[in-house]
């Protein structure tokens, strides 16, 4: 069975990591949802705007800077993801101390690294 990965950050730009992360996602048949600023689709896949309540969410992937981030903390914790992926830029030690209260593992880590690397 797939591991449920939800993308925030996402975007139809063919030259954004979240972009490329979902294309990756899709080949190695994840089962992928995505949250950008703009609506839009990515390999057959619909970016929503809205902080939609996706059940049984494995991964979260963040493609947002922490400023951004903020209005995501409750929202992230709500889905009580089985890990939280922080990707180069996007490192927040305030959110760290907030999953780490809420017993959400995380990762300082690229994603695009781990899928190719087998270690996602």
């Amino acid at each position: 069975m797939s591991k449920k990965t939800l993308v925030i950050g996402a975007s139809e730009k063919t030259s954004r990591y979240s972009n490329l992360v979902i294309h990756k996602l899709k080949q190695q048949c994840y089962e992928v949802y995505a949250i950008g600023l703009k609506k839009g689709n990515v390999s057959g896949m619909d970016i929503t705007t809205d902080m939609v309540f996706y059940k049984d969410i494995n991964t979260v992937t963040l493609y947002i800077n922490p400023l951004n981030q903020k209005e995501y903390y409750d929202y992230i914790v709500s889905l009580k993801p089985n890990r939280v992926i922080f990707n180069p830029g996007t490192e927040n030690p305030e959110f760290y101390k907030i999953l780490e209260e809420n017993k959400i593992p995380f990762e300082v880590a690229c994603t695009l690294t781990l899928l190719a690397t087998n270690q996602y």
